[in-house]
């Protein structure tokens, strides 16, 4: 590029910075980008190799940098953005602001407010399983974008999926583990963008899966993993048994995978009993109250699984991933 200080300004340097120069310009980030970048906002539009680059075009690309920092919590070089009548003086470090800025792509200064507003049912109020014979109860949520660029731009601006579980009703000998292992061994398992990286959003740090709380050690916790590494099957994220004799091979497990050619995030949730706890003992749990939508946290006593999730801020982007649906079921 020839942008340097006593050089005129050619289109060539500022469509670069606009929407050519690989690893960091604005509407790769800004606009529709592709895969694990882009927010989903309007472009800024290009210069023609013959025409004038205006203060009102340069005052668009400084403010847009800008509201991009500021979302993902970039610090970014001190600029001002130029106004008409005035000479344009070269804006310093705009190209690493941008490359810095585009490696920042999933991290988030701050969030929005968590959702949860489900279809279907997400308790399991009735009791289950029968004297030492094996059991499983199945919860599947499915999270539906309005498009597969819904999911991109909800992901790429720091959008989260919280899972979270829970059981406190007695009555049977298993209860009391079972109640355990939800509500002390388990707390929250989040996903996040992903790709193998680790992004800040609003404060907290994620990876793929990210467990927080909890005072158990999961058999699995795949913290590689997060949307943009699932695939059409089922990948384990999480598998927390219990601790307790005679109960060690009882677990809650989290699987996921896309649907809906990219549209759906599809997580199934078996919390199983193996029927392994030895003569006289009893792994029948108790059903209790549902957890009814919408709701952020567990407030029934039936065995639960609830999911939720927590949309990017719109302070400095709008909301161009839309509002996805959860639907859930329970068998």
């Amino acid at each position: 590029m020839t942008y340097s200080v006593g050089n005129l300004i050619s289109a060539a340097d500022y469509n670069g910075f606009v929407s050519t120069t690989l690893g960091g310009n604005v509407n790769v980030i800004w606009s529709t980008g592709a895969g694990a970048d882009g927010y989903g906002q309007t472009a800024l539009s290009t210069v023609s190799a013959a025409g004038n680059i205006t203060a009102a075009q340069w005052a668009s690309l400084v403010n847009t940098v800008s509201n991009i920092g500021a979302h993902q919590g970039t610090t970014l070089t001190s600029r001002t953005a130029p106004v008409a009548g005035n000479v344009i003086t070269i804006l310093s470090n705009l190209g690493s602001d941008l490359a810095n800025c585009y490696n920042n792509v999933g991290n988030a200064s701050s969030a929005g407010t968590q959702f949860g507003t489900f279809s279907g049912t997400t308790s399991k109020t009735t009791g289950t399983g029968s004297g030492s014979t094996p059991w499983t109860i199945t919860f599947t949520h499915t999270i539906t974008w309005s498009s597969a660029d819904a999911v991109r731009y909800f992901f790429n601006a720091g959008g989260l999926i919280r899972i979270q579980f829970g059981k406190t009703s007695t009555g049977t000998a298993a209860d009391d583990e079972w109640n355990d292992l939800a509500e002390t061994l388990c707390g929250d398992i989040y996903i996040s963008h992903g790709e193998g990286g680790t992004h800040t959003i609003n404060g907290t740090s994620y990876t793929g899966t990210t467990k927080i709380g909890g005072t158990g050690t999961p058999n699995t916790l795949n913290t590689n993993v997060g949307w943009f590494d699932l695939t059409t099957s089922d990948t384990t994220l999480y598998k927390q048994f219990a601790d307790t004799v005679p109960y060690t091979l009882d677990f809650i497990q989290v699987q996921a995978k896309t649907a809906g050619t990219g549209t759906q995030l599809v997580l199934t949730t078996t919390w199983a009993d193996t029927g392994l706890s030895g003569p006289g003992s009893d792994d029948t749990i108790s059903g209790g109250t549902a957890t009814s939508s919408p709701s952020t946290t567990i407030t029934g006593t039936a065995p639960t699984t609830l999911v939720t999730y927590i949309p990017p801020s719109t302070t400095y982007l709008t909301a161009s991933w839309g509002t996805p649906t959860i639907a859930a079921s329970v068998t």
